[in-house]
């Protein structure tokens, strides 16, 4: 009787062979290169002045962040407005992204989610061909089971070796990715090891994902504009992806001083951002307006609404902008 230990699945070989085709001898180093884990910025989507994706806008958000000094960039996801977006815009990004990162150190992060598998093979294919440092996929929404999930993130490894992030949010809304899930997803397909944790409770989901690192989990990141990050950053995890691009050099500060372990300047620096991150429920469009102040944006287009500032509102900005200003890079 065969060692019950050397025993693999189907699915695993075809990985296993699928990864080496991909990446031939030397080339799992460079995928390696990379550290999953710090400040990962999703950006936001520029608009024209008539409504249409602004490519240019977008590649200069690339070199917006990599003189702020973040880890890795993540587009799109929901704070990209990705829903909002067609089929032809999203390909035609990846390539723009793709393009203006070359040569960068900070990681590539393409997000290939889509409502179903087939949907998502699409943009998962036309992704690897342009060899991105990792892939993120949000849960398909069409799913009714959590083998859905299984299958669907499966789909996924068979197209790519690199790192997936598999988001706990968004997906179909009665279905649970289970911290036992994600451990098994991860051990059974080692892609699978990233995770973006944003289902409640996410704290104590975290902490239950920490006892398996560094293997089958390997990074863990928090979200929800890091809110949490400075907790979460002394719980031991890895770093967060969050819509906050606007402020990268502070996201990027913030990781710098934790892994230089000056706790209290975390504190005191996040305390500054989170003047800013409580606007977002006070005035709508802040965020954009932070975009086209630093000249990362000609317009405050979006296709969530159109957004437009009082005085009032421009002085309380511009007032607690002044006390992050200190601490920009870019």
């Amino acid at each position: 009787m065969a060692d019950s230990k050397l025993t693999v699945t189907r699915r695993e070989c075809l990985t296993a062979i699928a990864a080496t085709a991909l990446f031939p001898p030397g080339r799992l180093g460079a995928q390696e290169a990379k550290s999953m884990r710090g400040a990962f910025m999703i950006l936001s989507t520029p608009y024209t002045g008539a409504g249409e994706v602004d490519y240019e806008d977008l590649a200069g958000e690339v070199d917006f962040c990599d003189r702020c000094g973040v880890e890795a960039l993540v587009w799109p996801q929901n704070s990209s407005e990705q829903r909002y977006l067609s089929k032809r815009e999203r390909l035609r990004g990846f390539d723009v992204l793709a393009k203006a990162n070359e040569g960068r150190a900070q990681a590539l992060v393409l997000g290939v989610q889509a409502d179903d598998t087939v949907g998502m093979l699409e943009y998962a294919r036309h992704a690897e061909s342009l060899e991105p440092d990792a892939m993120i996929a949000i849960p398909p929404r069409t799913a009714t089971s959590l083998d859905d999930f299984r299958s669907y993130y499966a789909a996924l490894c068979d197209v790519t070796g690199r790192p997936v992030f598999v988001q706990t949010s968004g997906g179909a809304p009665d279905i649970e990715p289970t911290v036992d899930f994600l451990v098994s997803l991860a051990r059974e397909f080692p892609q699978c090891g990233y995770v973006k944790e944003e289902h409640p409770p996410v704290q104590e989901r975290m902490l239950e994902l920490a006892k398996h690192r560094p293997k089958p989990i390997k990074s863990i990141l928090g979200a929800n504009f890091g809110r949490a990050w400075p907790y979460e950053m002394r719980l031991g995890t890895d770093g967060v992806m969050t819509g906050g691009v606007m402020y990268a050099d502070i996201y990027a500060g913030l990781w710098d001083l934790h892994q230089s372990g000056r706790h209290d300047e975390v504190r005191d620096l996040y305390a500054k951002l989170l003047l800013f991150l409580n606007l977002d429920s006070l005035i709508p469009g802040v965020r954009l307006y932070v975009l086209q102040k630093r000249g990362v944006f000609k317009t405050l287009k979006s296709r969530r609404g159109d957004f437009s500032f009082t005085q009032m509102q421009i002085d309380e900005i511009e007032h607690r902008w002044a006390a992050l200003e200190p601490h920009l890079r870019a």
